[in-house]
Formats: C-alpha cells, structure tokens, sequence
C-alpha cells in the first residue's frame, strides 16, 4: 500500500472533526441488530446441537455456509450500489430481509428451517453491510474515516455485548425455553428498521454527479491497494473460524447451557471497549502495525481456548479473541476506503467481502471435521498456527518498501 495512505493526519485536524449524525445512527442499527443477532446466535449452537441433534461438523458448514452466503450477496450488492449511486434503499432491504427471518427461528422445527432462516438473514446481512459501509466512507472526512469506522464496530459490539446479557437473563427467567427467547429476538430488530428509515440520511452533494460512469469491466479492475487489503483479510479470516466454536467449548469449560452467553458478553466488551480508541489511534500512526497486534492477540486466544479446562482460563480466551476483533475489524473497512476512489467503493468492500467469504466457508467446515475427528482442542491449534503465519506474512509486508 503507497506510504501516504498509511500516514496519518495531523492530531489536531483529527481532534476538530466531529463524526458525522449518519455514522452514529448506523452505529445504533448496528447496536440494535445485533442485540437480535445474539439473542439467536449464542443458543442457536446449543439448540442445534441439543435439540435437533446435529453434529459439530455440520454446524460448523451451517456457520461457513451462512457467512459465504452473505459475502457473495455483499459482491453483488456493491457493484449495484456503484451502479445505482444509492446505498440507502439497499441498506434498508437488507436489513428488512434479516429482520424478516427473525421470524422463521422460533418456528423452526428441523434443520432445513433453520438453514433458510440463516441463509436469509445472511443474504440480508450481505446486501446490507456494503451500501452501510459506503455510507461511513462517504460521509466520514478521509481524516477520522478509522474512528467512524472504529465507532459504528464499537455500536455493534455493544449490541454484542448486550445481547447475550439478555439472553441469559431470559433463559434464566424462561426456564431455558430457548424458542421464548427466539421470540424476544424479532422485538430490536423492529427498532434498528425503525431508525434506518428514519435517522439515515445520504449525502446530498455534487460529488456523484462528478463520478465516472459506472462500468461493470471497471469495478473488477481495483488497484493493487485494495487487492492487498484483500489478501491480508482473507490470511487473518482463515486463521479465525466462528464463534459458534467458542461457544461449544463454553459447555468443557465448565458453563451450563443458561450462562454460555456469558463468552459473547465477556468478548464482546473487550471488542466494544477497543474497536473505537484503536480506530482513532490508526487515524494517527497507521494501521498495518495495530493489525499485526490483532493476530498476536489471535494466535494467544487460540492457544488458550485450546487448553481451557476451567472457567477463568475459557474466560482468558475469550478476552483475547475480543481484542483481535477490537484490533482488526474497524481497521480494515477504513483500509479498503482509504485504498479506492469514491465511484468504486461498494465494489471494492463487495470483493473484499467475497473472497473472505469463501475463506470463511473452507475454514468453519474444516474446523468442524477438526473437532469431530481429532477432538476440540484441534481446531484451535491448527487455528494459532495460521494466525502465526499470518503475523508474519503482515510483518514482512509492513517491512517491504511501498509500491
């Protein structure tokens, strides 16, 4: 990546500009979602698991499937916002799609249902993620785009955070009825369309109308920039597979299926509590050297889960894997808006997205026959080991001399 899109700019331009209304509005979607994101996903393992019988390894292609689901929409889903030059509309279907399929997990009773309400809600996710993400790139000043972007994944790990506190406090008030909480989980995923719809506003500016045409040959043409942006997520998302395993290894560490939720709150706060200041702090002194902090952070997270046989050592890792996310996620959603021009920005988050996605679905399938064939400890050595490797082909990029 050139040096100057690494450099930062000056503290005191930095501290004078104010993140913009739009940003934390869809910080509170974000918040909002995924309060109803996790009231499902911290029991659905379990739910799968213990009431429908289904095996470690086809819940982890259930987990791979649904995230590449959703990045291959994410693709599709940036090229029409490039065409289209509105990212609004899109952002609402896809976040209507995934509150939509919050009514399909409490009817469920096979799971076929199960993977079409996933597979819905993912297409959501993926049509939504890039016109969200474009909205925060075009609305943000190039100077604080890492802490608008660190603020909406901080927003969101909020709702990771508060999520699972809900879920437990509703298990424990249901008597473990996970379906009753499924039900709980439809009522914020109203809320977040609400304020979409209302609070959200795209930029009314000249900018557009001076874009280039669109030209489909063009999108598929990114600079070498983005396509090593690219490269560093696809390494860091195969050497980190789904949380749906952490949760599992919750029940050897010695939880009870009601406080399994705990590990999301436990992760999440340590997400929620970084993604922002690191945002902020890439705005000032760059972003390939906090990432590289987010793989050692990674490589000792797998490590400690590996061998988690008690309670505090799970809890331990489960910090760990929080402040990875808290180091990575925001940075590179600022990365690859940094990287391109403004006409192609829904394309290059869409390709980004896809080829994570792919990345994903190889790595949570092969995780799943890990621990069915070579037991639960496997998956997350074979995942520090990648992480290891990752770190170093980051390091040695950070080392190379700019293009």
């Amino acid at each position: 990546m050139p040096r100057q899109q690494e450099s930062a700019a000056s503290p005191h331009h930095v501290a004078t500009r104010r993140i913009p209304p739009t940003v934390w509005a869809l910080g509170l979607v974000s918040l909002l979602m995924d309060i109803s994101s996790e009231l499902i996903q911290t029991l659905l393992p379990l739910y799968l698991a213990a009431g429908l019988g289904v095996s470690v390894l086809a819940i982890g292609f259930i987990e791979g499937l649904s995230v590449a689901i959703a990045t291959v929409t994410r693709l599709f889903s940036g090229l029409l916002a490039d065409w289209s030059r509105r990212n609004k509309p899109l952002a609402i279907a896809g976040y209507g799609l995934g509150a939509l399929s919050r009514l399909i997990f409490p009817l469920a009773t096979s799971v076929d249902q199960i993977v079409l309400a996933k597979a819905m809600d993912r297409v959501g996710k993926g049509i939504r993620s890039t016109p969200r993400d474009a909205i925060i790139a075009t609305v943000s000043p190039p100077e604080i785009r890492g802490e608008s972007f660190g603020l909406r994944k901080s927003l969101d790990t909020v709702g990771g955070f508060l999520g699972p506190l809900i879920a437990i406090l509703a298990m424990t008030l249901m008597a473990g009825d996970i379906v009753s909480v499924f039900w709980i989980a439809t009522i914020p995923a109203a809320l977040a369309m609400a304020v979409l719809i209302l609070a959200v506003h795209e930029p009314k500016t000249g900018a557009a109308a001076k874009r280039p045409a669109f030209r489909l040959s063009r999108s598929f043409r990114l600079n070498r920039a983005v396509w090593g942006v690219i490269g560093i997520a696809s390494v860091l998302m195969l050497a980190r597979f789904s949380e749906a395993f952490v949760l599992l290894k919750a029940l050897e560490a010695g939880f009870s299926p009601s406080w399994v939720p705990l590990s999301m709150v436990v992760m999440h706060a340590a997400y929620g509590l970084t993604a922002w200041p690191v945002g902020r702090l890439s705005d000032r002194i760059g972003r390939t050297g906090l990432l590289i902090w987010s793989l050692m952070f990674l490589m000792a997270a797998h490590l400690t889960l590996a061998f988690a046989g008690s309670v505090s050592v799970y809890i331990a890792g489960t910090v760990l894997w929080g402040l990875h996310m808290g180091f990575s996620q925001g940075l590179l959603g600022a990365m690859v808006a940094d990287a391109t021009p403004d006409d192609l920005k829904g394309s290059a988050f869409g390709a980004i997205n896809l080829a994570t996605g792919v990345v994903v679905l190889a790595g949570n399938t092969a995780a799943g026959w890990l621990w069915q064939s070579q037991g639960s400890q496997a998956p997350f050595l074979v995942g520090a080991g990648l992480s290891a490797a990752a770190l170093a082909l980051l390091a040695a990029r950070g080392r190379s001399p700019p293009s």
